[in-house]
Order: C-alpha cells, then sequence, then structure tokens
C-alpha cells in the first residue's frame, strides 16, 4: 500500500472550497480527517467551544513557508491550552505567549486558518451543518 500523502489544514479547506457539491466535501474532509483538523473544525463552528483569547490578530512573525519549524497537524494537541480549564490554568500573558509561538512554528497558511478559528470566522465553502454531517461528534446535537 503507497502512503497517504498528508496535507496541510490549509490545502485541505482549499480543496473543500473548490468543491462544488457537498458530497463532495464530506468526502475531502472525511479522506484528510485528522485530529487537527477535527480541532480546528469544531473550535470554529461548535459554539461551545470558546477560546480564551482575544480577538483579533496578535503580533506575530510568520514563518517561511517552506521551512516551518512544525506543522498544525502536530500543534493541534497545544488547543487544548486556549480552551476550558487548562487555559484557566494558565495566566493571560502565557497563554497568548503560547498562542503567538504556536502561529509563529506552522506554516503562514495554517497560521492565518488558527486565527479564523480563533474568531469564529466560517471557512469558505464550509457551513456548520457541513462540519456536523462530516463529523457529528465535534458538533453540540440538535
Amino acid at each position: 500500500m503507497a502512503n497517504e500523502i498528508k496535507l496541510d489544514i490549509f490545502e485541505v479547506l482549499e480543496k473543500v472550497a473548490a468543491a462544488k457539491k457537498k458530497s463532495d466535501k464530506i468526502s475531502i474532509l472525511r479522506k484528510y480527517e485528522s485530529f487537527g483538523l477535527r480541532t480546528i473544525l469544531q473550535g470554529c463552528y461548535n459554539p461551545a467551544v470558546q477560546l480564551k483569547l482575544p480577538e483579533g490578530v496578535p503580533p506575530y512573525t510568520a514563518c517561511d513557508p517552506h521551512n516551518a519549524p512544525s506543522s498544525l497537524l502536530r500543534k493541534a494537541r497545544d488547543m487544548q491550552y486556549f480552551v476550558g480549564k487548562k487555559a484557566d490554568d494558565l495566566g493571560a500573558l502565557k497563554r497568548e505567549t503560547m498562542f503567538v509561538s504556536l502561529l509563529e512554528a506552522v506554516h503562514p497558511k495554517d497560521a492565518l486558518v488558527v486565527l479564523q478559528m480563533k474568531d469564529k470566522k466560517p471557512f469558505k465553502g464550509i457551513s456548520s451543518a457541513l462540519v456536523k454531517e462530516a463529523f457529528p461528534s465535534i458538533m453540540p446535537p440538535d
């Protein structure tokens, strides 16, 4: 079996935005399902998930797209520090410093995805109903 190519989260979202049919969008989301993708979609579309970070874009320096030290697929685990009890346990300065570090460690387009998710701005071509159909476990019940 050939190795499946791993796409960055921004690449998956671009593929979904380009797809015309709802069934194709769901297929793409499911094909590239990962903890990171589910985390980003849940953070953006689930109203129960509120990140404890200020609105807007913090001052950060985007890394070189061809030499990103990490990927959002790996760094998605750090989202736990921006929501819920773990966020409460950190001081605001520490939490915001960690957030800036995350933005600076991933591909610049993935950093923009994180910022869009943080401010709950829907991704092009993706509705909360689509996310709920693709991944019902990350959305609140009706």
